[in-house]
């Protein structure tokens, strides 16, 4: 039985000669006479990452790219500043992983494919550090694709009634039962997105590696779950009556109702997928592209 984008840079502070030189001369005295100090202590506020005093430069002047891993993959992001408060940061995140597992007798060679890509604006009210991101999935192929296999002779349970596989016969053309699901976890297109987190792909301390965190969920809406089954079955272990499950045979509309009743269980079961979690780590990478106005 499905990311993408999905983790980037200094900030120059205004220094005070430009306000000391356009002062009247009594002021430049008085600023000459206590340059060292007032100068030290302007120059130690302006590149503090906390005190609100280092400006983000003109919009759209530094860039950031990360790369990090969540439960929607491999993520690569990358965000540029709006304003001392805002960063616009683009995600895309991709993963493929193949398993094998059983459920109630069947085999299922599973394929899990995801892969997305979305936006979300940071909120930064403190300037640096927590932030608040609201984002959309405008993108989200996030999905499982299985292919099932009952070997012949074994046993199966749907529903709480237990069949068996048929063996096969080429005299009456019986084949073991095989079927096919699939697990879509996108129900809602696009899926809105609230995180929140600390780091900044483009800080405003001057540092160019930054190592974001995040923490939040998707809401993609409840999981869809499709399956068939195929073949042959039979209600008793000798296999004495045994039907294709494709007909009208009673036995074989008992298994496809069934087969149906289960996975109304299995999306049940399946349900608090509906809220996709969000949970991150990486590394960043920030730079200049032009200087600040």
């Amino acid at each position: 039985m499905k990311p993408t984008a999905f983790c980037l840079v200094l900030a120059l502070a205004a220094t005070p000669c430009a306000i000391i030189g356009q002062s009247s001369s009594s002021s430049l005295e008085l600023a000459s006479a206590d340059s060292n100090s007032t100068s030290a202590s302007t120059r130690g506020t302006a590149i503090s990452p906390t005190t609100g005093a280092n400006p983000a430069g003109a919009p759209f002047s530094r860039f950031g790219f990360g790369v990090g891993i969540s439960p929607l993959g491999i993520g690569l992001q990358t965000a540029t500043n709006i304003n001392n408060h805002l960063n616009v940061r683009a995600t895309g995140s991709f993963f493929n992983y193949n398993t094998s597992f059983t459920t109630s007798g069947i085999t299922a060679d599973a394929k899990l494919n995801l892969a997305s890509a979305g936006a979300a604006l940071d909120y930064y009210p403190f300037h640096a550090g927590f932030r608040l991101s609201p984002g959309v999935l405008f993108y989200n192929g996030n999905s499982l694709t299985a292919t099932d296999t009952v070997a012949g002779g074994t046993s199966f349970t749907l529903n709480g009634d237990t069949f068996y596989s048929a063996n096969a016969n080429s005299a009456t053309g019986a084949t073991p039962a095989y079927g096919n699901a699939s697990l879509g976890l996108n129900t809602t297109k696009p899926a809105f997105t609230m995180t929140t987190g600390w780091g900044n792909l483009v800080p405003r301390s001057g540092w160019h590696i930054s190592f974001p965190f995040e923490i939040g969920a998707a809401f993609t809406g409840s999981p869809s779950l499709n399956a068939t089954l195929a073949g042959w079955a039979c209600h008793d272990q000798a296999q004495t009556q045994c039907v294709d499950l494709t007909s009208n045979n009673p036995i074989a509309l008992q298994v496809q109702n069934d087969l149906k009743a289960q996975i109304a269980k299995w999306t049940n079961d399946l349900s608090p997928l509906k809220i996709y979690p969000i949970l991150s780590v990486g590394v960043g990478y920030s730079f200049n592209v032009r200087s600040a106005r």
